[in-house]
């Protein structure tokens, strides 16, 4: 894995947790807050930990942001902080900025002023809880459009012992499995023949309209 360069800014829960993973998955990681306890919490899963206000172009551009891959912004509830900073971002030419909105309206704003992504923690996550709960079959859901999603999935009963092309899950729900991994061996099979024999140690990955891949489990 290529070694990037991430920028941090607003270290609470969301932007620490978002700051240590990428700092522990190998990548180099600034951090910048203007509150001391939070930049010192940060220390020591960060390459740079910085006191000081990211609501200020002259500052960011002073930690070298111009060089970062991409940048999270999280200023919870301040959604003026967000906006600002998310401007000077872009004014910058940040390639990819992911800003945390507070709303839909925030969410439009973010984007209209050079988020390349709108992120809604609370929105995601209660949407995962509840295909969890309304599917159980799905383990990991990803919502990739209004209507689209890809889906991690354990196969239901009826699907084991048969080949995908038995199943037809493309022709009967519009339902593409994209991959197989064996949880077993741990193989990984991208794009499965249709001769493929699904077994219960199979995960499978699915993309389709939400509705449809519900359907197609049931």
């Amino acid at each position: 894995m290529k070694k990037k360069k991430f920028c941090v800014i607003g270290l609470g829960s969301f932007g620490f947790h978002v700051a240590s993973t990428l700092y522990a998955d190998g990548h180099e990681v600034i951090a910048i807050d203007s509150d001391r306890d939070k930049v010192q919490a940060v220390k020591d899963c960060s390459d740079q930990a910085i006191l000081g206000d990211a609501a200020n172009k002259e500052f960011l551009d002073a930690q070298g942001i111009r060089e970062v891959d991409a940048a999270v912004v999280s200023t919870g509830e301040r959604s003026h902080l967000s906006t600002l900073i998310t401007l000077y971002l872009k004014e910058l030419k940040v390639p990819r900025i992911l800003v945390k909105a507070i709303s839909e309206d925030h969410g439009k704003i973010l984007d209209k002023v050079g988020a390349t992504e709108v992120i809604y923690p609370e929105k995601d996550m209660a949407r995962k809880i509840a295909h969890s709960l309304s599917t159980p079959n799905i383990l990991e859901f990803i919502p990739l459009a209004e209507e689209y999603s890809l889906s991690e999935t354990v196969p239901p009963r009826h699907f084991i012992g048969k080949t995908l092309v038995e199943l037809d899950l493309r022709r009967k729900f519009h339902v593409t499995v994209i991959a197989v991994k064996d949880v077993l061996t741990d193989q990984f099979i991208p794009a499965p023949p249709p001769t493929h024999v699904i077994k219960d140690s199979d995960i499978l990955i699915l993309i389709g309209k939400t509705a449809d891949v519900e359907k197609s489990l049931g």
